[in-house]
């Protein structure tokens, strides 16, 4: 299952942007699975960043996420979003979405291939 990213760009420092993460495989549910968004900067090996349930809605969250990311899925569309505010310098990195096992599963891992990405750069 492909999942495609967008929703990247530039933002200043402090600012916020948000993230939309879908399938182009109609009829797919994620209902036995977490969705995870990632991150990869230059130079840098992929990270996680978060994760919610599809069906729970549990999340969880990397360190230097919380209290300023938000991750949420839309059932209805098959879609889940990663609101992103109070954004640093150091949040520049390609974005990943991909679809892993339940939320309780640590470390996380993933099922899906990685897509593109979107590309979120933050500068003043």
């Amino acid at each position: 299952v492909n999942l495609v990213e967008s929703g990247g760009g530039v933002a200043q420092p402090g600012g916020s942007l948000r993230l939309t993460c879908a399938t182009s495989l109609s009829g797919f549910t994620f209902s036995n699975y977490a969705i995870d968004w990632y991150r990869q900067a230059p130079g840098k090996e992929r990270e996680f960043v978060a994760a919610i349930s599809w069906s729970k809605g549990m999340t969880n969250y990397a360190s230097f996420a919380k209290g300023r990311f938000t991750i949420s899925r839309d059932n209805t569309k098959n879609t889940m979003y990663l609101q992103m505010d109070s954004l640093r310098p150091e949040d520049t990195a390609v974005y990943y979405c991909n679809y892993g096992p339940s939320i309780q599963t640590v470390p996380r891992r993933v099922f899906g291939s990685w897509g593109q990405g979107t590309q979120v750069i933050v500068s003043s």
